[in-house]
C-alpha cells in the first residue's frame, strides 16, 4: 500500500506531534488505523491488514506500536475479554458494546450511560476514565 503524498503526510505529522518518530513501520500502520475513521480492531487484525496492504511488519512490532500509540494518546485500549485486547481510535470518553462469542465491538451512541456514585479514589490518585463494556449475545428461545 502507497499512500497518496497528502495522506502520508498527514499520519506522519500526527504521528510526529504525539512525540514519536515517524518510521516507514509506525507511519504505516498508523494510516492503516486511521484511514478507515473510528475502529475497534486487536493487533492480529491490525497485523493482517498490515500484511494484506503489503507492510512487512511482524506481530510483535503491531503491538509495541499500538502501545506506543496507546502511550501518546493516539490511541485508547480496551481489554474486553481475559487477554483479548482491543485499540480504539476514538479516544473521547464513550462507552461500547461487545458481542460475545463473535468478538465484535462498536460504540454505544452517547447520552444513555451515566455512571453514578463513584468511589472516592485513594489518596494522590484521581479518576481518569470509566470504561462500561455491555456485553450482548442473540436472545435465547424460551
Amino acid at each position: 500500500m502507497v499512500p497518496n503524498s497528502k495522506d502520508a503526510l498527514s499520519v506522519d505529522q500526527r504521528v510526529r506531534q504525539a512525540g514519536l518518530r515517524p518510521t516507514r513501520q509506525r507511519v504505516a500502520l498508523a494510516d492503516l488505523l486511521f484511514a478507515k475513521g473510528d475502529r475497534h480492531l486487536s493487533a492480529e487484525e491490525l497485523h493482517e491488514e498490515a500484511l494484506a496492504a503489503g507492510v512487512p511488519v511482524s506481530l510483535a512490532t503491531v503491538y509495541n506500536a499500538l502501545h506506543q500509540f496507546t502511550e501518546a494518546g493516539l490511541l485508547r485500549i480496551l481489554a474486553v475479554e481475559g487477554s483479548k485486547t482491543y485499540f480504539d481510535t476514538n479516544t473521547s470518553d464513550h462507552h461500547h458494546f461487545y458481542i460475545e462469542g463473535e468478538n465484535k465491538i462498536f460504540d454505544i451512541d452517547s447520552g444513555p450511560v451515566e455512571v453514578r456514585n463513584l468511589p472516592e479514589p485513594p489518596e494522590g490518585m484521581e479518576i481518569c476514565n470509566v470504561d462500561i463494556v455491555v456485553r450482548l449475545r442473540p436472545k435465547r428461545s424460551v
